[in-house]
């Protein structure tokens, strides 16, 4: 039982010529270790004599499966009772939160050891009832050390220091553990230097003293200290030096932790893998990548961190060749590794990579994982085929706040408004409370479809029903809005509201206004505009061009060249178009300007067959209008 072979040790039960009670003990108590209660009930039932033992392990068992009903009715039924049963109901009632159950208990019992005070205590100091803790610890009549213990515990987490070193003071006797948690408490108060001198003086120390110690300093920042206790540590523990690195990296600190790791001879694949990820958060793939080439042994959780660590830093497909070659050396893609390579797929202009991945994902059984699901929703809906992202979508059990964020954005990006506050339509039916994702796509839906006063109510409807703070992308989807339909004054005003509210107004609201100046040509306050987002982005070449175009159009001749001679001083270039198309499972790239592609010329003649035709067929249309016009003039 005690190794989880509990089949064997049922046919070793039955085939027992004679059983006693601790027998059926042992087979009740192993099947509540083994979380089979329903077994541990039937047997319990069918015993030929209990004893006390008997009904206590059952009491136990079932409290610990948190059927506490079923404890009672066991305790209830008892003919004799001891200070056990009693103190299994009342530990079994603090176990599942029912402290005041617990006291009642307590409270009727005739007879309490040691162990029934300390259970209470213990239990008022977890649930944050110091106060009531320290007048039932006053009562007690004899006192173990785990009591005292238990009230420095409760009093330094309550933040009562003070009182928890006079108690500490006034024990007739310590043991390790109670300076421990003298020492810990200090360490939770900020005290770390009285913590430190405590260590010093303790006389004799744990595994838990030197582990709670260098804990402690790595959580207050003193890495170096933490680093320099871990190596007197007269028993290293593995999981505290990563925990020490850790620290490292999160302060920035991830070369020296690097070089500390190459001298020390406690690394393992978690070690190595820390270390990459504090490479990705501060910018150095080269490094991240070096590391995990030179890393020894490797697991999942190193190939995803590093594939992930790729895609964020625009380096996707270097991680679309690193999963690859995750599978040919036989390591085993997980859920994490399937999000991360989907996420890559969705950045790319072909869907080819993004649907194999998705055939992978239903082979390897990893289908049915609602991240692996949202990924598949999002690849597909960026990749341009929202059909197959509505499918995947619907064939999911259930939902979670970003499956619904990844249909809305997708029907949003693609024009679909009313379909996307549809989907936003059912999500709140679904009771599922939206984030402020969910209202970028919601407001970028009714920036595509012109729903003008929509877009008012649900951008009120986001900061007042559900109390979310606008961010930029909401700005600028209100903006893009306002602005498509000439609402020039409404938009600069939402851009006062923006400032009023202390939020800087970046680049890409500025950059909304920008082109909604551009469609209704108001010059005043494009110029505005275009200059706050130079003042930004000053290398922006989209910006110079679109002023000097306005110029242009209103026939200020100076003034656009001014734009583009202000250009030129400052060394923008503006960077070649481009676009690509997919044919025969094949990516063709093109860039403006570029006639390297050898079948330029069929390209070019195609496109100016395309050209005249489509000038043909337009004179066609206007001379039937004209013709229509005519007629309706004659016998109008």
């Amino acid at each position: 039982m005690r190794h989880g072979s509990v089949d064997e040790a049922q046919k070793l039960f039955d085939k027992m010529p004679e059983r006693n009670t601790v027998t059926w003990n042992a087979m009740i108590r192993g099947y509540f270790l083994n979380r089979c209660a329903d077994n541990a009930i039937e047997m319990f039932d069918k015993m030929p004599e209990r004893d006390v033992i008997s009904y206590n392990t059952v009491i136990a068992g079932l409290m610990q499966c948190g059927d506490v009903d079923g404890a009672w009715r066991v305790f209830s039924g008892m003919g004799f009772r001891d200070v056990v049963t009693w103190n299994s109901m009342v530990a079994g009632y603090i176990r599942n939160g029912m402290v005041g159950e617990a006291l009642r208990v307590f409270d009727g019992m005739l007879l309490k050891d040691v162990v029934s005070w300390n259970l209470v205590i213990g239990g008022l100091v977890r649930c944050g009832e110091c106060n009531l803790a320290e007048k039932y610890f006053r009562r007690m009549i004899t006192r173990d050390v785990v009591s005292w213990t238990i009230m420095i515990s409760g009093l330094a987490s309550a933040g009562r220091i003070v009182e928890a070193r006079e108690l500490f003071d006034n024990m007739p006797l310590r043991d390790t553990q109670a300076w421990n948690a003298m020492m810990v408490g200090y360490m939770q108060n900020g005290y770390i230097e009285i913590a430190q001198a405590l260590f010093q003086k303790m006389p004799k120390r744990d595994f838990d003293s030197w582990g709670e110690l260098v804990n402690g300093l790595v959580k207050s920042g003193r890495a170096n200290l933490a680093m320099k206790l871990f190596m007197e540590m007269p028993e290293k523990c593995q999981k505290t030096w990563n925990s020490i690195l850790l620290e490292f990296t999160r302060n920035g600190l991830v070369k020296e932790a690097h070089t500390f790791l190459e001298k020390s001879p406690y690394s393992d694949v978690v070690s190595w893998t820390n270390i990459i990820v504090g490479y990705f958060e501060i910018g150095e793939v080269d490094n991240a990548v070096s590391v995990f080439d030179l890393m020894r042994s490797r697991d999942a959780t190193a190939y995803n961190v590093t594939i992930f660590g790729l895609g964020e830093n625009n380096r996707g497909e270097e991680g679309i060749k690193l999963f690859i070659r995750m599978k040919e050396l036989g390591s085993l893609p997980d859920e994490a590794t399937f999000t991360s390579v989907l996420t890559i797929c969705s950045d790319l202009p072909t869907l080819q990579l993004g649907r194999q991945t998705h055939a992978l994902v239903v082979k390897t059984g990893y289908g049915s994982f609602m991240a692996v699901c949202n990924a598949i929703i999002t690849m597909y809906a960026r990749c341009g085929n929202i059909d197959s992202a509505l499918l995947e979508f619907s064939s999911m059990s259930n939902h979670d706040i970003i499956s619904w964020n990844s249909i809305i954005c997708g029907f949003a990006h693609h024009g679909n408004g009313e379909n996307a506050l549809d989907m936003f339509r059912k999500m709140r039916l679904q009771d599922v409370e939206p984030n402020h994702i969910t209202f970028v796509g919601v407001l970028s839906a009714c920036s595509h479809a012109g729903l003008v006063d929509l877009g008012r109510y649900f951008f009120h409807m986001m900061r007042h029903e559900y109390f979310i703070q606008p961010t930029s992308e909401h700005y600028t989807c209100l903006v893009d809005l306002l602005g498509r339909f000439g609402l020039i004054n409404e938009a600069v005003s939402l851009l006062d509201q923006m400032r009023a509210d202390g939020t800087d107004v970046p680049a890409s609201v500025w950059g909304a206004l920008l082109g909604a100046c551009r469609i209704h040509k108001n010059i005043v306050v494009s110029k505005i505009a275009g200059e706050r987002i130079l003042e930004m982005e000053p290398s922006n070449s989209g910006v110079y061009l679109i002023l000097a175009e306005m110029y242009l159009s209103c026939g200020k001749r100076k003034d656009a060249e001014s734009i583009w001679t202000r250009m030129k001083g400052a060394g923008v270039k503006k960077q070649p178009g481009c676009s690509w198309i997919e044919l025969n499972n094949s990516s063709h790239v093109f860039l403006s300007g570029d006639s390297s592609n050898p079948q330029f010329s069929d390209i070019s003649s195609g496109l100016e067959l395309l050209r005249s035709e489509m000038e043909t067929k337009n004179a066609k249309l206007v001379a039937a209008s004209y013709q229509q016009v005519l007629l309706d003039g004659c016998y109008g």
